[in-house]
Formats: C-alpha cells, sequence, structure tokens
C-alpha cells in the first residue's frame, strides 16, 4: 500500500463532487469551488481519535466514519446552513491495512451523500492512533444565520427530538443483554449512524422567530448551559423529552430517565430558542414539514444558571477534558 494508491481508493469511493460550484475536488494540490455571493461561508471542523472518540470493539470503522461527518454536519445544521463539501484528514497507525482506510471511508462517503455534502480533499499521515479530522464547509443566507448567542429572557427552549438515545446505544453496545429487540436496534443506530438534523436546522434559520441554536453533541444539560453562558441568560427546565431507547437503558442501569437523556451526548438533535408567542405556530409547521414534535423543555429567563424544575441543573455531559472515555 502506498500514498498513491490509498488516493485512489479513496477517490472512488468518495466519487465525483457533485455539490454546486465545485470546480475541483479530489486529485490536485487543492479543491476549488466557487462561493455563492449572496451567502455567508460556515466552516466548522472535528476531530475522532481511536480509544478516545471511539473503539473497534464497540463499532466498526465504517460506523467510526458515518460519526466523524455527521458531527460537522450537525454543526453546520446548528448554524442554519445547508452543507456543501468536507475535506478529511486521517492518521493511520502502522500497520493499518487498506481494507480498513476502504471501511473508513465507505461511512464517511455515506453520511455525506446523505447530507448532500461532496468529499472534495484531504491528507494522509502516520499516527500512533487511527485519527479522524474533518473539515466542513457550508454555506447560509446572512440573514438566517444563527449563532447559540441570540437567546432572550422569556424564550421558549426546544429540541429538535427526544433525547438519550445515543447513550443508551453505548450502553447497548458494551452490554448485549441490556437491551433486546427494537429498543436495541434503535439505541445502536443512534450511537453508530446518527442522523445530522441538516433539513430541520435550515428550516429553524429560516424563521425570524428562532433566536439562537446550537446543536446536543455533549448532552443537553452542558449544551443548554453554553447557549445561556453565550447569550447572556439562564433556563428553566421543566420537560425532558427521553427517547423509548434511553428510557429502558436507564431503568435497566437502575439510574433515572431523566437524568440519564440530560447527560448523553451526541444525539445531535439541535437545541433552540424561539420567541415565546410564536412557538405554537413554528411547532405546529415542524410538525407538519418533518412528523414529530418540537419538544418545548423550558424557558430563558434573566437569572443566570440553569434549572431543572426549580434545582440546580449541573453539567453532567461529554467534556473532552474532565474526563476519559471511549464512547
Amino acid at each position: 500500500m502506498n500514498e498513491d494508491a490509498l488516493v485512489a481508493a479513496i477517490a472512488e469511493i468518495a466519487g465525483s463532487p457533485k455539490a454546486v460550484r465545485i470546480v475541483v475536488g479530489i486529485g490536485d494540490d487543492a479543491a476549488l469551488w466557487q462561493p455563492s455571493r449572496s451567502h455567508r461561508s460556515a466552516i466548522t471542523s472535528d476531530m475522532l481519535v481511536e480509544g478516545v472518540h471511539f473503539t473497534r470493539e464497540l463499532m466498526s470503522l465504517e460506523d467510526a466514519g458515518w460519526r466523524a461527518m455527521a458531527a460537522n454536519a450537525s454543526d453546520l445544521a446548528a448554524m442554519g446552513a445547508r452543507p456543501l463539501l468536507a475535506t478529511v484528514g486521517i492518521g493511520m497507525p502502522e500497520g493499518a491495512a487498506l481494507d480498513d482506510i476502504r471501511s473508513l471511508y465507505a461511512g464517511l462517503a455515506a453520511c455525506a451523500r446523505a447530507c448532500k455534502l461532496a468529499i472534495v480533499g484531504g491528507d494522509l499521515s502516520r499516527s500512533n492512533a487511527m485519527t479522524i479530522a474533518v473539515t466542513a464547509v457550508g454555506e447560509v443566507r446572512a440573514a438566517d444565520a444563527k449563532l447559540r448567542s441570540g437567546g432572550r429572557a422569556g424564550d421558549v427552549v426546544a429540541v429538535t427530538g427526544a433525547l438519550g438515545a445515543a447513550r443508551a446505544g453505548l450502553a447497548a453496545a458494551k452490554d448485549a443483554a441490556l437491551l433486546a429487540g427494537d429498543l436495541r436496534d434503535a439505541a445502536l443506530a443512534a450511537f453508530r449512524r446518527p442522523s445530522p438534523r441538516c433539513d430541520e436546522g435550515r428550516f429553524l434559520a429560516a424563521s425570524q422567530n428562532v433566536d439562537a441554536m446550537m446543536d446536543c453533541s455533549d448532552g443537553v444539560s452542558t449544551d443548554l448551559d453554553r447557549l445561556c453562558a453565550a447569550s447572556g441568560v439562564g433556563a428553566n427546565v421543566d420537560f425532558v423529552p427521553v427517547a423509548n431507547a434511553a428510557d429502558a437503558a436507564a431503568r435497566a442501569l437502575g439510574e433515572d430517565p431523566e437524568a440519564f437523556a440530560l447527560a448523553g451526548g451526541e444525539d445531535f438533535e439541535l437545541l433552540t430558542a424561539v420567541r415565546p408567542r410564536a412557538f405554537p405556530y413554528v411547532a405546529r409547521r415542524f410538525r407538519a414539514r418533518f412528523g414529530r414534535e418540537l419538544h418545548r423543555i423550558g424557558t430563558l429567563r434573566a437569572e443566570p444558571g440553569v434549572a431543572l424544575r426549580g434545582k440546580a441543573l449541573a453539567r453532567t455531559g461529554w467534556d473532552h477534558f474532565a474526563r476519559a472515555g471511549a464512547g
């Protein structure tokens, strides 16, 4: 295996660029694309390291590739941006086989296609652990771009789906007896093949009644606190939509389902702040468009801090530097 053979194999898996205005993709020194004059570019990067973010005992390399691309697409969705293109850097330990790279790229490419992203290049290197570093670019109309800093006291806080399924999938991957049947399948799918809310992000971003947005990659208990800090407000949480698989997993583990769901990261749902008078209208349109609920979980308040039914809610989600683990 040499670098030229790897690049050729990657180009075959990734396919030809399909995104709008991409002039040159994989194979040259750099990709070329033509930005839209009427939109702003949104750019994000995310990294997955074997032994920190994933292990082969819990998921395949194809699943790891999917998750790496999904994390970036979710960040673009949180800004209200349309995903456009991505570059991928791969660090490979000595002895990595061509089939490993093919599997990894098959997952990256499958998620990219699902999100309408074109993989247009990247880099290859030796490393001590398998490492996947993705940079993704999207575009959004200037008036539609949503930040986590736009929340206002009184806004309704909502999430685009039930929470905790990915955490339940991690637990189920570690313990085959924890869940069974459809609940196990749903949990493992949420953990290994999460679905970024790209369409939902663009839909919500187009509304002038949506003041702030971010994705729930590190758990709502952590990410809501971040949104509040950026917006200079606090929040009261009075409802936690718990995924069925998360409820079952929490009960099997002897944990409180709400606490389990609030701490669960990588659900890749969107957390949003909506003006209170407009929320019923936005939620109704969301339901009609996507066939599921935009879950109201609470409200923003002027007083700092985040509370769950009047009691302070601590950050219990993922922090890369506060603890170690492999998810």
